[in-house]
C-alpha cells in the first residue's frame, strides 16, 4: 500500500473511532438504564391503632338494680313476683330472676332450689346465657355459703335445746332430791331440847 493512502486510511480510523465514541457512551448510558435499579429499602410505617372497642351493653346492670328492688319487698309482693316469673318463657335471664327470688323467700328449701336454678345458669351451654354466667356462679356461691351457715346455726340451736333439757333434767332431779330429803327430815323424830337427858327433873 502506499504511502500516502496508508495516512489517509490511518486518519480515516482515527476520525472514526472519535464518531463511534458518542454512540458507545450512549449505549452504555441506555444499559445502565435498562438494568434493574437498586432495592430502596422500605420506610417504616407507625401502625395507627385501632379505635377502642367498647363492650356491648349488657343486663347485669339492671339485674342488680332488680336484686336491690327484691330486698325492699314484702314476702308478699316477693311471691307474687315469684308466680310472674314462673308463668314466663324459661330463659336464662329469667332463670336468674327466678333464683334471685328465691334466695329472698323463706319457704322451706327456697334456697336449695334458688342455688339449682343459678348453677344451671351458671354452668350453661347456652350462648344467651353467656352475659350472666358469671353473675349466676356468685349468687350460687352465695347460695351455697348461706346453706351452710344456716345448716350450721340450725345444728347450733339442736344442740342447745338439747342442752337445755338436760339442764332442766338435772334441775328437776336435784328439785326432787331436795324434796326428799325434806320429807325424810320431816319423819325424824324430834330431837331433844338441850339440857333435857334422862334424869334432868329429879
Amino acid at each position: 500500500m502506499p504511502a500516502s493512502t496508508a495516512s489517509e486510511f490511518s486518519t480515516r480510523c482515527h476520525a472514526l473511532r472519535w464518531q463511534l465514541l458518542p454512540c458507545l457512551l450512549l449505549s452504555a448510558v441506555l444499559a445502565g438504564c435498562a438494568t434493574t435499579p437498586r432495592a430502596v429499602p422500605a420506610m417504616s410505617v407507625t401502625p395507627v391503632p385501632a379505635p377502642e372497642v367498647l363492650p356491648p351493653l349488657d343486663d347485669i346492670g339492671p339485674l342488680l338494680n332488680y336484686h336491690q328492688a327484691l330486698r325492699r319487698l314484702t314476702q308478699g309482693e316477693l311471691l307474687k313476683e315469684l308466680s310472674g316469673l314462673l308463668q314466663q318463657k324459661r330463659t336464662p335471664r329469667v332463670t336468674l330472676q327466678t333464683g334471685m327470688v328465691l334466695m329472698l323467700t323463706r319457704g322451706n328449701g327456697d334456697l336449695a332450689r334458688a342455688q339449682g336454678l343459678l348453677d344451671n345458669v351458671a354452668n350453661s351451654t347456652e350462648a344467651s346465657a353467656a352475659p350472666y354466667k358469671g353473675l349466676a356462679q356468685l349468687l350460687a356461691s352465695f347460695c351455697a355459703e348461706s346453706r351452710r351457715l344456716t345448716e350450721h346455726v340450725e345444728r347450733l340451736n339442736t344442740q342447745l335445746a338439747t342442752q337445755q333439757k338436760e339442764s332442766q333434767r338435772r334441775i328437776d332431779q336435784l328439785n326432787d332430791m331436795v324434796e326428799g330429803l325434806k320429807n325424810i327430815e320431816r319423819t325424824l323424830p324430834a330431837r331433844p331440847a338441850a339440857g333435857a337427858g334422862p334424869g334432868a327433873g329429879k
